[in-house]
């Protein structure tokens, strides 16, 4: 059983906190009053379970020394050890609650998300297998009563996408999706293929936290905003009017573009959001390449080169190379079904960031 990290530290916070709360003017600022309440209460409760991890642990110490006693007859020895056994189930479950309460919170968890899908290797069957994509993220979302709003996309002539954007809107959508970013690696039949034969595709998908203007500020001069006429579907689809956006960030070289409104102030703003959501993951990656001392231990870093997961629709099989996670359901998958593999990687992650906080202690 391992050694608790120091509880000092989260007591020193939590009287922080409280003199914090207790001050005339806590609710001024209504959001940050949020803020620490949600922590204030995230340390009670993590305070309050030490306490009876204290209590479970003193109890054993009290059974232990019950059953060094040669003179305690057959029947109470029997309770007392039946009783250890409790404590110890108890205790361990306490301990697994108290190290996850004592991780760093990640503030992008609750944050709306941007996603972006482009299709890879593979041609015609790779911009249909980025379609697919944004279907199964698109029923997950309904699924999880989330919102999904078009933020951009060039379809492919076949009929499915070279490249789309979304947002995402709901609660604790970067927390979900946050490892889905890489390289996904499709293994199916092309409806083009006479022969039947396998062919191998892919697509990347980019998992980006929504950025606000108090994120990331951006310089009026830093921009160059071209306006053009969108391209449409065809007959009363089309677009006349000048309202595509392209905009382009010069100290990043940067470029965004929006064309899914009718109004160009419309597609100028979805064209900032994406854009300050691409600088803001730019700047939190350069950060943990900074600071990060082992990334092959981190599940999914985003790097784009990293092939994350294998769809086999033969075998109706998806394996999650990060984890070695196998599951012979890829039907359901594809159809939204994602929480069975969402869940093994968050477990995946809560355990390698406990790892980390042992051996920091």
């Amino acid at each position: 059983m391992p050694q608790l990290p120091d509880i000092e530290p989260f007591k020193k916070k939590f009287q922080e906190l409280d003199r914090q709360v207790l001050l005339p003017d806590f609710f001024s600022d209504r959001r940050r009053a949020a803020e620490i309440s949600r922590e204030h209460q995230k340390l009670s409760a993590l305070l309050e379970r030490y306490r009876e991890y204290d209590r479970v642990l003193g109890d054993i110490g009290n059974n232990r020394l019950l059953l060094e006693d040669a003179s305690i007859d057959a029947p109470l020895r029997a309770l007392v050890e039946e009783d250890s056994q409790l404590l110890e189930a108890k205790l361990s479950e306490l301990e697994d609650a108290i190290l996850v309460a004592m991780l760093p919170p990640e503030e992008n968890n609750s944050r709306n998300t941007i996603v972006e899908i482009r299709a890879g290797t593979g041609g015609d069957e790779a911009s249909l297998f980025a379609a697919d994509l944004f279907r199964m993220y698109s029923m997950y979302a309904e699924k999880m009563r989330w919102k999904v709003e078009l933020m951009g996309s060039n379809p492919s002539e076949c009929g499915g996408v070279k490249e789309i954007s979304f947002l995402v809107s709901g609660e604790e959508v970067f927390g979900r999706l946050k490892f889905e970013r890489g390289v996904h690696r499709v293994q199916r039949v092309p409806t083009t293929e006479a022969n039947g034969r396998i062919h191998t595709s892919a697509a990347t998908v980019a998992i980006l936290p929504e950025a606000e203007e108090i994120d990331i500020q951006i310089a009026p001069e830093d921009l160059e905003i071209s306006i053009c006429r969108a391209s449409g579907p065809g007959g009363q689809g089309v677009n006349t009017t000048d309202s595509a956006v392209q905009i382009l960030h010069k100290p990043t070289a940067m470029i965004v573009t929006c064309a899914d409104e009718r109004s160009q102030q419309k597609n100028k703003a979805k064209a900032l959001t994406v854009l300050r959501s691409r600088l803001l993951q730019q700047r939190e990656e350069a950060e943990r390449q900074k600071y990060a001392e082992d990334r092959k231990s981190q599940v999914g870093t985003g790097d784009r080169s990293e092939r994350i997961r294998t769809y086999n629709f033969p075998q109706n099989r998806l394996t999650d190379h990060r984890i070695a996670l196998t599951l012979y359901s890829l039907t359901q998958i594809m159809d939204g079904d994602l929480d069975l593999l969402l869940d093994a990687l968050l477990e995946h992650d809560r355990k390698r960031r406990i790892a980390d906080l042992l051996q920091r202690k």
